[in-house]
């Protein structure tokens, strides 16, 4: 309980924190009075998720694939909080398409989002994590990454090469005192995936016959993670990727 209650006044930010899991890590950061930033492109999203959220909870609109802006933008937030102290890397897009039918912009479009602005807003927030020897990065990652999953091929690209860049950062900046570590959530029951998963029969069937636990997860169920991972209770954590999937990844 104590690593957690640390976490008062700490300053966090999640990036696509006004919907889906992103929203739920922003709630239980704010819960735990971590003073958090969410981020997205759409504004009357982000505001109506704060309202939710309350106190703790402030907005940046932005899009992290302008990555010339970021830099600025990182200044930005640490003249108004002094610090940022926890990074979550969890903005993403996908688009569902086989791959032989897949362009070429559109792979690109998926990796920008998912791995090069990834890394470009990781490194603008280490720089400044580096100069006090401390701070902790979140990465999301997902299930794509660790089995094939038909019609994601950029998705399942951007996503494994986000799990290959937390180890490689974590040996880089864990001697700094930063820890990076990687979550990757399996079925998760949030609007998208539900709306998927409910007009394709089959594709459920077949996703919780290899779930163990027998059920699809809670945005909750990730967001406690997310916590754990950044809290001190992980403090001898670095380099890891947590499947947070009831097993999938292991079911048969």
């Amino acid at each position: 309980m104590n690593a957690y209650q640390s976490l008062k006044g700490r300053v966090a930010l999640v990036t696509g924190g006004g919907t889906g899991l992103g929203l739920a890590i922003a709630r239980n950061f704010c819960e735990h009075r971590i003073r958090t930033i969410i981020t997205g492109r759409r504004a009357d999203i982000l505001h109506a998720a704060k309202k939710e959220l309350g106190r703790n909870a402030f907005v940046c609109v932005n899009d992290i694939t302008q990555l010339e802006l970021l830099p600025r933008i990182i200044t930005d937030i640490e003249n108004s909080f002094g610090h940022i102290d926890i990074l979550v890397n969890n903005a993403g897009i996908h688009i569902k398409k086989e791959a032989v039918s897949l362009t070429d912009e559109e792979y690109q479009k998926v990796v920008l989002t998912n791995q090069v602005a990834v890394f470009a807003l990781t490194r603008e927030v280490a720089k400044k994590m580096t100069v006090r020897k401390r701070g902790s990065i979140l990465m999301i990652s997902s299930m794509a990454s660790q089995y094939g999953i038909p019609n994601v091929i950029a998705y399942t690209a951007a996503k494994s090469a986000v799990e290959g860049m937390t180890r490689a950062l974590a040996v880089e900046l864990s001697p700094q005192g930063i820890r990076v570590n990687c979550i990757a959530p399996g079925f998760i029951k949030t609007d998208m995936s539900s709306k998927a998963l409910n007009h394709d029969p089959e594709r459920k069937r077949k996703v919780l016959s290899r779930t163990p636990i027998g059920r699809l997860g809670d945005p909750e169920d990730v967001a406690n993670a997310a916590l754990f991972l950044v809290s001190d209770a992980a403090r001898y954590i670095t380099g890891v990727v947590l499947p947070v999937d009831g097993g999938n990844s292991i079911g048969f």
